[in-house]
């Protein structure tokens, strides 16, 4: 029921970022607060059982629904930034895109290490900002004990990069 009420929802930008790109547009969902609530709800009875000190929300659209679901699991919220948005110290991880590379970073003490952190971003295509993300959590101490998306693109295989790591994947919506 949700994953349909979803993909209502998303509306499809053709040629964007690039030409040949299917963007998935989660911005139509934020106008239906009753879905919002209805997304977070579905993350929090997936999440049930799941011992989470902290939720990571990736830049910027993970910031969403990361920081209710962290204020909803009564746990703080880690912003993963890119590269010179965060003010104090950090760590960084330069990791590869398809069409070049890209730096993320999270500040120096955004948790604790053995903290066991959660991975919320709003869509899972190859996987690459999220695995960068978890290789800089590991590094930092901490330890990814699942990811959670709204959308997945199962046809980019981004679920075989990141199960390595933790084989607690939500996604809502899956194409």
């Amino acid at each position: 029921m949700i994953e349909q009420q979803i993909k209502t929802a998303i509306r499809d930008i053709h040629d964007f970022p690039k030409p040949g790109i299917i963007f998935k547009d989660i911005t139509p969902i934020l106008k239906d607060p009753e879905l919002c609530t209805k997304i977070n709800d579905a993350f929090l009875e997936k999440l049930q059982g799941l011992h989470i000190d902290a939720v990571a929300g990736v830049e910027s659209r993970g910031f969403l629904f990361g920081l209710t679901l962290a204020n909803k699991l009564g746990v703080p919220f880690i912003p993963v930034r890119k590269a010179g948005k965060l003010p104090h110290t950090v760590k960084q991880k330069v990791y590869d895109l398809e069409y070049g590379t890209a730096t993320i970073e999270v500040h120096t003490d955004a948790f604790n290490p053995g903290d066991r952190i959660l991975i919320h971003d709003d869509l899972l295509a190859t996987g690459g900002t999220v695995m960068a993300t978890s290789q800089l959590i590991q590094e930092m101490g901490g330890e990814v004990v699942g990811f959670s998306f709204i959308v997945g693109l199962s046809f980019l295989n981004g679920i075989e990069r990141i199960s390595p790591i933790s084989d607690n994947i939500i996604i809502l919506a899956d194409y």
